[in-house]
């Protein structure tokens, strides 16, 4: 809703503008479907308005191909040879981030938790140096909830991002810490889904 009021102005100093251009913190969580597939629509409204775009995905392996990987790989070529919409980098957990030397493949929770390390570190730094203006870290709610990144952490360096870099995190389960600090929290919940009813996923609607 665009054009919408907000229902509370806060005495804080700030213009209309100022405030309505402030970087937002979102978060997807819930049991319902729809948490990453929000978040990859953001993206694209992101990606429309030339925002350079970085999505991280924390569970997902490199053999798990998503539609929204192959287009937003399109888009990001779009830019780099066209100049239309943003820039666009993607990086998946499961076969070693791309900017590692080495990749972590074996399959122990140490090795998970390490990468899961390695993937937020980056991320840290991204954020501090304003690397992109649009993050994705995609089921990076699951590395929180096992303990393999430090909530409290996350929190402070989310809070103290510099510049204006929009980020949203999806997966179940949200740290409330997480919650308090987000802007932006929407909870799914599941009314009905077709595996309830025996149904397989299928392409096109969950990848």
């Amino acid at each position: 809703m665009p054009q919408g009021n907000p229902t509370y102005v806060p005495d804080d100093g700030l213009t209309t503008r100022a405030r309505r251009n402030l970087p937002v913190l979102a978060v997807h969580t819930g049991e319902g479907k729809g948490k990453s597939t929000a978040a990859f629509g953001m993206a694209l409204r992101a990606w429309n308005i030339g925002l350079d775009v970085a999505v991280f995905q924390f569970v997902k392996s490199t053999k798990w191909r998503v539609g929204e990987e192959a287009a937003f790989r399109q888009l990001g070529q779009l830019h780099d040879e066209h100049g239309i919409g943003g820039a666009v980098e993607w990086h998946k957990m499961g076969g070693g981030w791309s900017w590692t030397r080495t990749s972590r493949k074996a399959g122990s929770d140490s090795d998970h938790a390490a990468a899961a390390a390695d993937g937020w570190a980056e991320i840290a730094h991204r954020l501090a140096v304003q690397r992109h203006q649009f993050y994705v870290l995609d089921e990076f709610t699951y590395p929180l909830k096992w303990g393999w990144v430090d909530v409290d952490d996350v929190v402070n360096v989310l809070r103290t991002r510099p510049g204006h870099q929009h980020v949203v995190i999806t997966g179940r389960d949200a740290p409330p810490q997480l919650i308090e600090a987000a802007d932006l929290v929407t909870e799914m919940t599941k009314v009905k889904h077709p595996m309830d009813a025996g149904r397989k996923g299928q392409q096109g609607i969950e990848w």
